[in-house]
Order: C-alpha cells, then structure tokens, then sequence
C-alpha cells in the first residue's frame, strides 16, 4: 500500500495502527471503507477453503434426498423427513433441520473465527489497519463479511435441497404442520422466510466467533474455541436441569423455524429468537470492539 492511500489529503496519517485513532472521514476515507467491504467479501469467498465449505453444505440435502429415495420412504429420523417423499420443497427444511446442530454452526465457527486470527496469524493484519479507516469499520467489515457467507451457506442448502427434491420426488401444494394446505408459491415463500430465520439465527454465532478471534493470533484456535462453545451450548440445552437458562443460550431457538410452517404463526416464539441473538450480538460484539480497538497490534 502506498503512503497515498494511508493518508489524508493534506498528507496526515489518517490512521494510528498502535493507537487506533480515528480522525474525521474525508472522500478518501470513504472510499476506502467501500474498498475494505469489497476485499473483505473477495477474501471470504475467494478463499478455497470457503468454498469447498459451500460445496459441502450443498451436498446435504442430496445426500438426504438420495438416501430417502432408496429407501422409498420417510420414516422416523430428524424434523420434515417423513414428508420429503410426498413433496421434495420438504427437503429444504430437512437439510436445515440436519444442519443446524453441526455442520451449519461448524462452517460459520472457521469462517468467523478466522476473522481477526487469520489476519494476524498471516501477518496482514497490521498492514491492515494502516488503511485510512477505523478499527470499529474494520471490525464491521469482518463481522459482515462471516454473516454474509452465513447467508450463503443457508442459501446453498436451500438450493440444492429444492433442486434435488424436485428432481428426486417433485414440487407440489405443500402440506402444513397444522395440517392446512398451501400452494407451492406460499411453500416456497415461507422457505424463503426460513431461510431468512436460519441467518438471522446465525448472527449470535458470527458475532462471539468475531469476539474469540480478536483473543489469539492463532485462527485454528479460535475456530476450535468457536465451535466448543456452540456445541457446550447444545449439551447445556439437552439437559432439563438447566432449563432455567435454556431460552438465553446460542442455540436454543435455533430450530424454531418450524413455526413458520403453520398456519397461525406464533410471531412471539420466532421473535423471542431472534431477541436472543440481538442479546449475544449486544454482548459479544461490545466485548470483540473492546478488545480490538484498544490491542496493541504487533503482528
């Protein structure tokens, strides 16, 4: 990076990397968040590993497909499966509903976690913060960057769990929950909406992996570190003596998408959710923004 680009134009440091101190945005300054949004999303979804991240999450719901069409049947097993073979839209909330305890929290946990670590482990980050934007803007670049491949990962197991179902056993009016039937438009876009619950759900997830990457230089320890604590909140919520806390842990109404497939929703349980998330979002966002902003960045 040119000294250009980590000045104003006057020519002052617009940027201190050890102190962190903003000065007031000019034109250059905004153009150079817009810059560091664009590279952040070119770095989220250029990387290979993301990538392969992607192409995996889109293999579930085939995978889910594959096997229940050999079998000819549903059956017991997870939410939605025992009406996969009557209407393939139902794949798309089974493959959600197979993903989100593990493989969803799993892909979201390394991307989020390597957020700050990666930089710093790869010795780009002080480099990094000489651009003429603030740590806070930085900060909210990586936390957008993991929410948006958050929403990408959803969407890929949406999309294959509709094109695979659709091959696999057909589209057609959708039976409901509640035993009501909707047409196909109002299935889809009530997967839409479950979709849109799953990501929204996800943002807890980003924001405390954001907090643990800001604590080490070491991005496979804060993806482990992130992924331990989703799964310790999923044993926390699996067990009934600690039902007190159940509704404030990460994951607890994870799964409350199947709301949406009734038809008198109950907006006080998915907004209850969503409520949960803004909590961790709160909480784990203040806590990645007080440490970063004040970190003496040496790598």
């Amino acid at each position: 990076m040119s000294p250009a680009d980590a000045s104003d134009p006057d020519g002052t440091p617009a940027w201190s990397s050890v102190a962190g101190t903003p000065r007031a945005p000019t034109a250059s300054y905004r153009g150079a968040t817009a810059r560091l949004w664009r590279s952040e999303l070119r770095l989220v979804f250029g990387r290979r590993r993301n990538q392969v991240l992607l192409v995996a999450l889109g293999l579930v719901p085939v995978l889910i497909g594959v096997a229940v069409a050999l079998s000819h049947r549903g059956g017991a097993g997870p939410a939605f499966l025992n009406q996969v073979s009557s209407n393939g839209l139902f794949l798309v909330f089974t493959a959600l509903a197979v993903s989100l305890p593990l493989f969803l929290p799993l892909a979201v946990g390394v991307v989020s976690g390597d957020t700050i670590a990666g930089e710093a482990g790869a010795g780009t980050l002080r480099y990094l913060l000489v651009v003429p934007v603030s740590r806070p803007r930085v900060l909210v670049a990586k936390a957008v960057g993991s929410l948006v491949f958050a929403g990408a990962a959803v969407l890929a197991i949406a999309l294959a769990g509709l094109v695979a179902g659709a091959l696999l056993f057909g589209l057609g009016d959708v039976t409901l929950l509640s035993g009501d039937t909707v047409s196909l438009l109002d299935g889809i876009v009530r997967a839409l909406l479950v979709g849109l619950y799953v990501t929204l759900s996800l943002t807890g997830l980003v924001t405390l992996g954001l907090f643990v990457s800001t604590l080490t230089e070491v991005p496979v320890a804060a993806m482990a570190t992130t992924i331990v604590l989703t799964v310790t909140s999923e044993v926390l919520d699996s067990l009934p003596q600690l039902a007190v806390i159940h509704p404030y842990l990460l994951t607890h109404h994870w799964l409350d998408f199947g709301e949406l497939l009734r038809t008198q929703l109950d907006v006080s349980s998915l907004l209850g959710g969503l409520l949960v998330q803004v909590g961790w979002v709160v909480v784990a966002g203040s806590l990645a923004w007080a440490r970063f902003t004040t970190a003496d960045i040496t790598a």
